[in-house]
């Protein structure tokens, strides 16, 4: 999936979580991937990202949210996607496009139930 210039970047904000994924990826055929700097983890807060390896030709997020963080589309590469849960108790996929002049379209896919794309605290607490 990756070519020999692109990156894969995981963001997860428990920090436990981020070095549970180092530890498994460092024993799965994607290691070479991270010691050769073409996948990393970084323990921060999704609905910001990381704009430091921007602009992404693909952002895929893993839990929902109440709406498109602003911060994703940013980092969003012209003609690139992002696919995203929207919703609280009832959720959507949703795939968001990029355009070739800044523009952005948004499909909706199919209803879906995700864990929600929160702050640490918040998940820590259960809320």
């Amino acid at each position: 999936m990756v070519g020999p210039q692109g990156c894969v970047v995981g963001v997860e904000h428990i920090p436990e979580l981020a070095e549970s994924s180092v530890k498994n990826i460092e024993k799965s055929e994607a290691a070479t991937l991270l010691r050769e700097g073409l996948l990393s983890i970084h323990d921060v807060d999704g609905r910001q990202g990381w704009p430091e390896s921007s602009p992404y030709e693909a952002i895929h997020v893993a839990a929902a949210t109440p709406e498109i963080p602003p911060a994703l589309i940013d980092q969003l590469k012209s003609g690139g996607r992002l696919v995203i849960l929207i919703g609280k108790s009832s959720q959507d996929l949703k795939v968001v496009d990029k355009n070739a002049d800044g523009t952005i379209s948004v499909r909706t896919g199919f209803s879906v139930r995700y864990v929600p794309l929160t702050i640490r605290e918040a998940q820590l607490r259960g809320k």
